[in-house]
């Protein structure tokens, strides 16, 4: 399964869309890119495998492996990037700002129910991050 995170970079934050055979399964909100600094910035742009993952603080989630620099980048719930995010991406069902968006626990079951059952096939799973095009007017 292929997977692709268009995203948009604005100072205060990044915002993005997750695709799925080119259609929207939900947004995305980041920290601003700060040259892959861990924990303040997001990640480099890439291709990605995704992993199930569990824990006590996120429930289901996702892992976003081999991240150069960088080690447990995760997709999680989050509605603030600068105040709650350390370098993972967080889906949300609706933009408010940069870096910001609103019911993030909603949009993670979203896309855990198409990924988590991808994976539970053990077929492999890939995220490519990529920058939005420039659009001319």
């Amino acid at each position: 399964m292929e997977l692709e995170l268009v995203r948009t970079y604005y100072p205060e934050g990044t915002n993005g869309e997750i695709l799925y055979k080119g259609r929207l399964m939900t947004y995305t909100i980041e920290l601003p890119w700060k040259n892959n600094m861990a924990g303040v910035s997001c990640i480099p742009e890439g291709r990605y495998a995704l992993a199930k993952r569990w824990s006590p603080k996120f429930g289901r989630h996702l892992q976003i492996m081999h991240v150069s620099g960088r080690e447990l980048i995760l997709m999680h719930p989050a509605n603030e990037a600068l105040h709650e995010l350390k370098g993972c991406i967080a889906p949300v069902c609706l933009i408010t700002g940069a870096g910001r968006g609103i019911r993030s626990r909603k949009a993670l079951k979203t896309l855990m129910g198409l990924v988590g059952s991808a994976l539970d096939r053990h077929e492999k799973v890939f995220i490519t991050i990529k920058s939005k095009p420039y659009e001319s007017a």
